[in-house]
């Protein structure tokens, strides 16, 4: 629970209740006044009446405490108020502001809602209660508490705006419209108010007043084709398609390039089997210079959506864009649609990249073009190529960290690791508050996998830090921070805590299980190690045959540690054949036979 001084914060409401948006239609952004808020620590009359000079010192104590931080000391001086004084609301009011901080939303409440009690003409205290009634979906008391404030201050419209869509939850179409009309009162007709009714009697189906509405903006807006075109679809969802198709034309006379009317006038046509027509007026729109870009490509993801109901043939799709980008060369966006579309049908690579990059060439800082590029040609492991891409992504995109990753990457693979960390830490110092988590974890884990691999341990485990602040489930970052720490023979409580997680979310990994086991194994937990170890290697005797090296080495040595050499011996001999470090192992085994 959240509790402040100027709780009218409509985005609040929707959150908490996304059905009241239900009540309002796209755009409509009614004109709102904040009213003067009281200073929430003044005194009642009430209070001053029954004011004593241990009171006042009391609560001034409390608040003092409060400040500073002193919560106990505070809560304890506010006890001793309302002791003095129960009818005091002030006390009530500043426990519940420590109550909702503390997330204890219950007796935040119930404090809440004793100070709006107490002092009924205190805005603050009650349009914070009234909050706390939506946040618990109590809107019968929502409602009677905001028309309380709305008595004391006629003027608040927006007091009226939260009832609005209060009203809209319960479907009270009846008091929605009521509210509207004071609302009207307050700040004049509008537009706005007008198309909100118009939506109102839509939703309790009373057809005549919905058409009342939109006449009435019409009326109003004799040259405004987009009103037109607005009561036209009205029309034709109401089956009056003579009517609506003399407003489209209507409204084209007006506006000829208007994108509304005639993506309204195109379904009109295809709704009355008029194909011809349809087809011709699309292909007037897509191939015409005049044509605004966002309408041809509003009209070109229609065609897909069209050709996909019949049957998804991508050749007449294809020649629609073909003819659209000849008549509008230049216009970037359609021509990564159609890559996009390419792809989407599985077109060859190659043809898709060559369309992307046609779409660079006109437009280099064109993001989606150069990423879908890069995208599709990585599993060639062209890593020079990407870094090229890459590269140029990063000066003429600097803000965009995934070039940056992908630089850093294709460095990573050509073993160019200084590169590769130059990279990373040029795209870590991008990071902002809108930074996608999971791309800036593996910017870190990245780092610091390249940092040890540098003999940089210290650098590597504050770069792992990072990367957990960041995703703290990221388990290829646990598995190597684990292992890493291990290698380091440091930490092991807090290595053995990230590999368990990893196992947990991958139990069947056998590198997860290898690094847990080894874990085990440095604390001298034998049996534990070698129970995963196993689950590492597998059941059966051959399992070691899709092994690493390295986990049948593991799996030797712990053995060895638990007592059974000629198990170990034979492990060893297959980490061998599996290509792991011969001379050493062969020491091993010599020294373990003799025993």
């Amino acid at each position: 629970m959240k509790i402040h001084k100027s709780p009218m914060l409509l985005l609040v409401l929707l959150a908490i209740v996304p059905a009241l948006a239900s009540a309002l239609t796209s755009g409509i952004n009614p004109v709102r006044r904040t009213a003067p808020k009281a200073d929430t620590m003044a005194i009642s009359a009430d209070s001053l009446l029954a004011s004593t000079p241990l009171f006042d010192r009391l609560f001034l104590d409390a608040v003092g405490y409060q400040l500073a931080g002193n919560d106990s000391a505070a809560m304890a001086k506010y006890d001793s108020c309302i002791a003095l004084n129960p009818n005091a609301a002030e006390p009530y009011y500043r426990r519940a502001l420590y109550y909702a901080d503390i997330g204890n939303d219950s007796l935040a409440a119930f404090n809440l809602e004793r100070a709006a009690q107490l002092q009924p003409g205190n805005d603050t205290y009650q349009e914070n209660v009234a909050e706390t009634y939506i946040k618990r979906r109590d809107f019968d008391r929502a409602i009677k508490a905001y028309e309380s404030l709305y008595k004391h201050h006629r003027d608040r419209s927006d007091v009226l705006d939260i009832l609005v869509r209060l009203y809209g939850v319960k479907k009270d179409y009846t008091n929605m419209l009521a509210t509207i009309e004071r609302m009207e009162q307050i700040d004049g007709e509008s537009d706005e108010m007008t198309f909100l009714k118009m939506n109102i009697y839509e939703q309790r189906k009373d057809t005549k007043n919905a058409y009342r509405m939109l006449k009435k903006l019409n009326d109003e807006h004799p040259n405004e084709p987009n009103y037109k075109v607005m009561m036209g679809n009205w029309l034709m969802n109401h089956d009056r398609k003579a009517e609506a198709f003399d407003l489209f034309k209507s409204a084209l006379k007006d506006d000829t390039q208007n994108e509304f009317a005639l993506s309204s006038l195109y379904d009109y046509y295809r709704s009355a089997g008029d194909n011809d027509s349809a087809d011709h007026l699309r292909d007037e729109i897509l191939f015409s210079t005049k044509t605004e870009i966002k309408t041809k490509t509003a009209m070109l993801q229609q065609a897909i959506r069209e050709g996909e109901k019949q049957g998804g043939d991508s050749l007449p799709v294809l020649s629609l864009f073909d003819r659209t980008i000849e008549a509008s060369p230049k216009a970037v966006d359609i021509i990564n649609m159609k890559a996009v579309y390419m792809k989407l049908k599985e077109m060859p690579a190659d043809s898709v990249n060559a369309t992307f990059a046609r779409a660079l060439a006109i437009e280099p800082e064109n993001a989606t073009a150069r990423m879908n590029i890069i995208q599709n040609i990585w599993t060639k492991n062209n890593w020079e190529e990407i870094i090229k891409l890459s590269k140029e992504g990063t000066q003429y995109n600097p803000e965009e960290m995934a070039f940056y990753y992908f630089l850093g990457m294709a460095y990573f693979q050509s073993n160019r690791d200084d590169d590769a960390l130059d990279a990373f830490k040029r795209g870590v110092g991008e990071i902002n508050d809108k930074s996608d988590p999971d791309i800036v974890s593996d910017f870190y884990a990245l780092m610091g996998d390249i940092l040890y691999k540098k003999n940089k341990p210290e650098e590597a485990f504050a770069a792992y830090d990072s990367c957990l602040q960041w995703k703290d489930d990221n388990v290829v970052a646990l598995n190597n921070y684990a292992y890493y720490l291990s290698e380091q023979n440091r930490d092991l409580k807090k290595a053995e805590q990230m590999s368990l997680k990893t196992v947990e979310a991958e139990p069947t990994n056998s590198t997860y299980l290898d690094t847990y086991a080894w874990i085990l194994f440095l604390q001298d937990r034998c049996d534990e190690a070698k129970a995963y170890i196993d689950r590492a290697l597998g059941s059966d005797s051959d399992s070691t045959q899709t092994a690493s090296a390295v986990v049948i080495e593991h799996a030797g040595d712990i053995y060895c540690k638990c007592g059974d050499i000629n198990r170990a011996t034979e492990l060893w001999q297959k980490a061998i054949d599996a290509g792991g470090d011969k001379a050493a192992l062969e020491r091993k085994i010599k020294k373990y036979k003799k025993q």
